[in-house]
């Protein structure tokens, strides 16, 4: 078990309209409600939005790793096939592993839903201790995605040397292998 008191989620919202204001954010306030009634431990939640854009997301998930120290990181949205949707890219120029399993479990979920599942390139990765999931923007699909993967999310975090995580086995059991 981590020594850590509290496990440090970051919920970083990427999008153009809200991080100017002309948008309200919906997606991080959407992720934050889903992770407080899954997660039974304690942990602290902080929310940031950033601009869509390769460089202006890594920055921010550098530091939300690096320096916050964050244990899992939720970036919502940048995840289409629009010119300004760079969020994998951005994932990718920031981890030193890829995680793709995630992605295909979350495109699957949500293509139970919505034709346009497909569209989405969510994954996953770890810099270092932090595993960094992206979602899509939506507060569906945000549930959907994380109700699909999240089981597995725990014992990721504790082979990485990440925080201590339990969630509410009603709603989803963790997977952690017998030892």
């Amino acid at each position: 078990m981590s020594t850590k008191a509290a496990a440090r989620i970051a919920i970083l919202t990427v999008s153009d309209r809200a991080s100017k204001g002309e948008y309200q954010d919906r997606g991080g306030p959407a992720a934050e409600e889903w992770l407080r009634r899954i997660i039974t431990t304690p942990v602290e939640i902080l929310r940031r939005i950033t601009p869509d854009g390769r460089a202006e997301v890594a920055d921010e998930l550098r530091d939300l790793a690096d320096t916050w120290q964050a244990d899992l990181i939720l970036a919502t949205g940048g995840t289409g096939p629009s010119p300004r949707d760079q969020t994998p890219e951005a994932l990718a120029d920031v981890i030193h592993m890829e995680l793709p399993g995630f992605g295909e479990a979350m495109r699957a979920a949500n293509g139970k839903v919505v034709a346009t599942a497909i569209l989405s390139r969510q994954t996953a990765g770890i810099r270092g201790k932090t595993l960094i999931i992206t979602l899509p923007g939506s507060p569906n699909a945000i549930a959907t995605s994380l109700e699909a993967v999240f089981a597995a999310v725990p014992y990721c975090l504790d082979l990485i040397g990440g925080g201590w995580v339990e969630t509410d086995p009603a709603i989803i059991k963790a997977h952690r292998p017998k030892s």
